[in-house]
């Protein structure tokens, strides 16, 4: 299956299990302060086993096929957690997760799982914005010395600055969908009107200060 048929299926599943959710005339609020008619929590796929088995078997795929030298998982928490347990059984691979920040007890680790120095990790990530908090994992594996050789996610918005943030630190960024993917598959499948994709797109120009 090539890359745009793979990007459209995912968009599917994502709408079918309300994964994302689409309200053009009833915006969302992001943490940000952002509104934005696109809600994403990918973590609701992994309650339907068909569509986990095929978003693991194709992140799988992804990595094998451009990381071929990759030795090691890294989930980012929380969301890339489990998803990165997944692939990582399927390449029988060994995996570790990042956290935002290290624990204020115990051990202190940031990092969980047994991370070889010089060992060339990919990390998994469900959804990427800006890719701040992907980053911030990235560069928490660098400091324990391991090396990032890519990033691998569900699905992206597709914003320059994430483009732009992933190019300086030099991290590869592959995803199975994307935003202009996921609102083709909306409109095909009666999700969404046409007349609401004008609104999406105006959205997709200028997140930060788009108002409804």
């Amino acid at each position: 299956m090539d890359s745009t048929t793979t990007a459209h299926q995912v968009a599917s599943y994502l709408l079918e299990t309300e994964a994302v959710k689409l309200r053009p005339e009833q915006p969302f609020k992001w943490s940000s302060g952002w509104n934005s008619p696109i809600y994403c929590d990918n973590r609701v796929t992994l309650s339907f086993p068909f569509i986990r088995s095929y978003i693991k078997n194709e992140l799988a795929c992804l990595i094998r096929d451009n990381f071929p030298d990759a030795e090691a998982i890294a989930g980012v928490a929380t969301a890339g957690i489990a998803q990165g347990a997944l692939v990582a059984d399927q390449l029988e691979m060994p995996f570790l997760y990042v956290r935002p920040q290290p624990k204020s007890h115990g051990m202190g680790n940031q990092i969980e799982g047994r991370l070889l120095a010089g060992q060339k990790v990919v990390l998994v990530e469900d959804l990427i914005s800006t890719g701040g908090s992907s980053l911030k994992a990235a560069e928490a594996v660098r400091a324990a010395g391991g090396e990032v050789i890519g990033m691998a996610a569900i699905f992206t918005y597709g914003f320059s600055v994430a483009d732009e943030n992933f190019r300086k630190a030099g991290i590869p960024l592959l995803c199975l969908s994307n935003y202009n993917a996921l609102t083709e598959a909306a409109l095909a499948n009666g999700v969404i009107p046409a007349s609401a994709m004008a609104t999406l797109s105006e959205w997709r120009k200028s997140p930060e200060t788009w108002r409804r």
